[in-house]
């Protein structure tokens, strides 16, 4: 009888270690190992629920955001100091599986960000995030041990929120851990007990910022083969408040899906699971609500078909002067086929210029020397349409009679070689009826020059984290 009970007790050991080892590479019993992860992308001015301002006001709101946006930028970049170690990291992106996440459009809220449905806890709990790729923390709107009326995100505010208590993978980080201490750059330096949470304060642009605690957590995601599959001790944010003007754009969702380059974002978890890199096509910002595209983790079938006409140019990843962003090598813009005269101080982040793409931003950022000679070009070719006067814009004009052929091409031209061209529409934009714009925006030199979503748009891009690359190429986003 005793013998019949070791052994019974060494399977039910045997039983849980395995659960342990399968539970940290569960994408192997979940999904096959090449299956991809995509999650839906979802424009904030999507037409999925009804608009509460006029296409001109949004567009308005819209510009707002990015300048402040990118005065957040400049000043991230002047002050990152330290370099991520990309070395750790490549070593951890060893390919398992693939994730495809939706994401759509959402012009209701009045601004230019994707929004990302995931699946956070056990029981998993349902939230809409912005989709970043300027910041690595991901975070939710959180109530954690308070009640209604006493918690820092009022219930007139807020749209979800997590539920820590209801999730039985709910893990903080203690506060005395060496991970709160040294690696979590927005930690604050509070610890009343050694095992408080670890506490952060994370700023935005438009003077907000998201204050709460992180923890470790379970996400679940959708894979392209129906299925869903488990990430494992995800770091999240648990924000409790939320500091910032109603209108700012940290309010809209749930939370943030951090998307941005860094030891700890979603990125670093998802990549180091599932594959080498992440890819997305966004549609138009204007798209209606059964138009779509996907944010994608692991290989994606498009990026395969379109081999043939992806371009690739060298990204920049986790440099002092980089932080969490997507830098990439300009040499020159050309408009019409003719390069510009632009200083090459404009294009070396060592002499206070230098690019990055941007999914949180909308409009495209061009810094003083840049901007001067791109509208002079662009504007001499449209004078012939009446001019209306904009408070946002330097250039719009009456869309009677245009014709987009009568638009010269503006082209990037990267450091090794390829070039990115733009369709018309992502820089001469629809802001109101019978009302077109150059959709470039003028930034002060020294600074960022930032390649917006609305330029990206229908275009599928690939971020090779492995091989230090971004590919691009045309696509329906569908």
């Amino acid at each position: 009888m005793k013998g019949r009970t070791s052994s019974f007790l060494f399977i039910v050991f045997l039983l849980y270690a395995l659960h342990g080892i399968l539970s940290v590479h569960s994408f192997l019993y979940e999904s096959k190992q090449d299956e991809p992860l995509r999650l839906e992308l979802i424009h904030r001015h999507s037409l999925r629920v009804k608009m509460p301002k006029t296409q001109l006001e949004l567009i308005e709101e819209l510009q707002s955001h990015d300048v402040i946006r990118h005065q957040m930028i400049s000043r991230r970049r002047q002050q990152h100091h330290h370099s991520i170690p990309t070395g750790l990291r490549r070593n951890a992106l060893e390919t398992v599986a693939s994730i495809a996440m939706p994401l759509s459009s959402a012009w209701d809220f009045g601004a230019g960000q994707y929004f990302v449905q995931i699946k956070v806890g056990t029981p998993s709990q349902r939230f809409l995030l912005i989709a970043d790729t300027g910041s690595d923390l991901t975070w939710m709107k959180c109530k954690y041990r308070c009640v209604a009326d006493k918690c820092g995100l009022k219930r007139a505010t807020m749209k979800k929120v997590f539920r820590p208590a209801q999730s039985s993978t709910f893990k903080t980080i203690p506060c005395s851990s060496e991970m709160c201490k040294f690696e979590l750059e927005f930690s604050r330096q509070e610890c009343p007990t050694p095992l408080s949470p670890c506490k952060y304060d994370y700023r935005y642009a438009e003077s907000s910022g998201a204050l709460g605690f992180f923890a470790n957590e379970t996400v679940r995601v959708p894979l392209t083969n129906g299925r869903r599959a488990r990430l494992n001790d995800v770091l999240i944010g648990c924000t409790e408040s939320i500091e910032g003007p109603k209108g700012a754009s940290i309010w809209a969702g749930d939370g943030i899906l951090g998307l941005g380059f860094g030891k700890h974002s979603f990125v670093a978890k998802a990549a180091s699971n599932l594959g080498d890199n992440f890819s997305y096509c966004l549609v138009d910002h204007m798209s209606n609500k059964n138009v779509s595209s996907y944010l994608t983790f692991g290989r994606n079938a498009e990026t395969a078909q379109q081999n043939s006409r992806m371009r690739y140019t060298k990204l920049a990843l986790g440099g002092p002067k980089i932080g969490p962003f997507y830098a990439v090598n300009l040499v020159g813009i050309s408009v019409g086929g003719k390069m510009l005269k632009i200083p090459n101080e404009v294009w070396n982040e060592n002499l206070g210029g230098g690019t990055i793409v941007d999914s949180g931003t909308s409009l495209t950022f061009l810094t003083s020397p840049a901007y001067i000679h791109v509208m002079d070009e662009l504007t001499m070719a449209l004078s012939k349409y009446k001019k209306i006067p904009s408070d946002a814009f330097e250039f719009c004009f009456s869309s009677t009679g245009y014709d987009q052929s009568s638009v010269p091409r503006f082209a990037i031209h990267f450091a090794d070689g390829a070039k990115f061209e733009p369709p018309v529409k992502s820089y001469v934009i629809d802001v109101a009826i019978q009302t077109k714009c150059l959709g470039f925006q003028s930034a002060p030199f020294p600074g960022t020059i930032v390649i917006g979503n609305i330029m990206q748009q229908n275009y599928l891009w690939e971020f090779d984290l492995r091989g230090g690359r971004l590919g691009y190429a045309p696509s329906s986003c569908t």
